[in-house]
């Protein structure tokens, strides 16, 4: 079991969130507001009233303008598309701000690069909403990993969102579980395994996709992706195959709220000694680069 963190003693960190979608409402607004290491301070959305419907149970600001935002905040969230993401975190690093940032980076490589660029050379801390990687079910499991000798891996990641609902958004639905679901599993795949060093795609995104990655020691493994299938529940698994016993990652027993006080406190912290997170931007690029390196089969 992960130990529990410090209570904490510092100021809370001033967070101002950026989107008022499903998301934005449902994780992102809640848990920041939820502290003792954050305070929500404030909301801005491309829609103003859904900005105020976002900020009002947590008395946060509304700001108007992305500007007036930054002016409010000493770190900003981000709970949009890609593509919005993309062209405004970096003009928040500029403005000084650390950024808690959704995946993937950017809609593309070139956008994605753009992003992991502002931060490295505004010098901020950034982090990525990766959620599965801070529940200690994961880390647990990428700890067993390190002691087992991979030759093999098989994955999947399969939902029914994308059939219908308030996440059957237009950026998922345009690109498909490659771009969504994607950086979630690639992620644990290259930290479980090992480095990927290539990775092909077959399959619509928008159906079903499967991945093969190549890794750095040898190993190959497989990965499923779908976010329009009809299943009874959201599965993720990962198997590890080797000499020894699998090592097998299974989501269907955890309990995802356990993921966001780990994620809002590593963040806090990270902003307040100003010290890098593993999970950062630099991350996303380097997800994204396989990703691109997937689409482009």
């Amino acid at each position: 079991m992960t130990a529990a963190p410090a209570p904490w003693t510092e100021r809370p960190v001033e967070v101002g969130l950026v989107g008022a979608g499903p998301w934005a409402r449902t994780m992102h607004a809640r848990v920041l507001a939820a502290g003792p290491e954050t305070r929500l301070a404030a909301v801005w959305a491309r829609r103003t009233e859904a900005a105020r419907e976002t900020a009002a149970p947590y008395a946060a600001q509304v700001a108007t303008r992305f500007e007036e935002l930054l002016d409010q905040c000493e770190a900003v969230a981000f709970a949009v598309p890609p593509a919005v993401q993309a062209e405004l975190a970096p003009l928040a690093a500029k403005r000084g701000k650390a950024l808690l940032l959704e995946k993937p980076l950017g809609p593309d490589l070139a956008a994605a690069r753009r992003v992991a660029d502002a931060v490295a050379e505004a010098g901020v801390v950034s982090q990525l909403v990766l959620t599965k990687r801070y529940h200690p079910a994961t880390r647990a499991f990428l700890e067993a990993a390190r002691a087992v000798d991979v030759a093999g891996a098989r994955a999947c990641y399969l939902h029914g969102a994308f059939l219908g609902g308030e996440f059957a958004t237009g950026w998922r639905l345009e690109h498909g579980a490659l771009l969504d679901l994607g950086p979630h599993l690639l992620d644990l795949l290259d930290a479980a395994v090992g480095p990927v060093t290539g990775v092909r795609a077959t399959g619509d995104p928008r159906r079903w996709v499967e991945l093969t990655c190549e890794h750095e020691n040898g190993a190959v493994s497989q990965a499923s992706l779908s976010g329009s299938v009809a299943v009874p529940r959201t599965l993720t698994r990962v198997e590890l195959f080797g000499s020894a016993q699998p090592v097998v990652y299974d989501t269907a027993g955890i309990d995802h709220e356990e993921c966001w006080p780990v994620l809002r406190h590593e963040f806090a912290t990270a902003v307040r000694t100003g010290t890098p997170t593993a999970v950062d931007a630099g991350r996303g690029l380097y997800l994204q680069g396989l990703l691109d390196q997937a689409a482009r089969g």
